[in-house]
């Protein structure tokens, strides 16, 4: 019996041996001829490229925020309403752009009565239009980074002044303060891993409100929409409050200020 030494042949050897060992007897293999030009197999493509968002994102469910409508698919809009802001008005929508600030709730402490004492105002909660079963829930800001990097990103507060009422007379000392913040997420990307859960708002030596950063994504996190929530839905009436100085004179007044959140393209650095 002539023995090939190619590779196939060398197969059907190794075959008929281990028959032989294991059962006792052999069975005669004849050697297929090879095929060619016959069928085969071949590897294709399937590509798909993305490029950095163009659209602007709404606001979402400050709780759950990958919450999706059954009906729709979509992740719910909540649709959130400014108190300090004329009835009927919506909210200014969020920054332009693939990273941007959708939305930030504004402050309304209530009206007061003229006291001599100290005082801390609890802000009114953020109220929803499309959240029936939950009307109420807590202050909060949002950012989303549809840039496709994971780059990272740096999210920054500040008072732009002190309160000041229509004639011009500011609240002295009072200050915002913020407490039980918590990021929320529906996006599989790392929540960014740098924030601040307590702070309050604070001016330099000149009166102007020094910018704080309250929550950072380093390189590989906050690729999404993040929500940094200020409480829950049970404490929502608890978590951010105005400080005032019963020493303070108070006028008959309505008192103002703003707040600007700012976002940059700057990631978070561990400490």
């Amino acid at each position: 019996m002539k023995i090939s030494t190619n590779l196939k042949a060398l197969g059907v050897a190794t075959t008929m041996l281990t028959g032989f060992v294991l059962g006792g007897s052999v069975t005669a293999y004849a050697e297929e001829p090879e095929s060619k030009g016959n069928g085969g197999s071949k590897d294709s493509y399937a590509i798909i490229k993305f490029e950095p968002s163009s659209e602007s994102t709404p606001p979402r469910d400050p709780i759950q925020p990958g919450t999706e409508d059954p009906n729709t698919g979509k992740p719910v809009e909540p649709g959130p309403e400014d108190p300090t802001l004329p009835e009927g008005v919506d909210p200014l929508p969020g920054t332009p752009g693939p990273l941007s600030i959708d939305h930030a709730s504004g402050l309304y402490f209530g009206i007061q009565e003229i006291t001599s004492t100290d005082r801390i105002y609890k802000a009114k909660p953020q109220s929803f239009k499309n959240r029936p079963n939950k009307p109420e829930g807590p202050n909060y800001v949002q950012v989303t980074d549809g840039r496709g990097t994971e780059a990272g990103w740096s999210l920054q507060v500040k008072q732009n002044k002190q309160f000041e009422s229509t004639k011009g007379k500011e609240l002295i000392g009072a200050e915002i303060r913020f407490t039980e913040g918590q990021v929320n997420t529906g996006s599989a990307s790392p929540k960014p891993s740098i924030v601040k859960p307590s702070f309050a708002l604070k001016f330099n030596e000149d009166g102007e409100g020094v910018a704080d950063t309250i929550m950072s994504a380093k390189a590989e996190e906050g690729s999404g929409t993040y929500v940094l929530a200020f409480g829950n839905d049970d404490n929502a009436a608890e978590t951010i409050e105005l400080f005032v100085p019963g020493s303070t004179t108070k006028y008959a007044d309505e008192y103002k200020t703003t707040i600007t959140w700012t976002l940059t393209d700057v990631p978070g650095i561990a400490e």
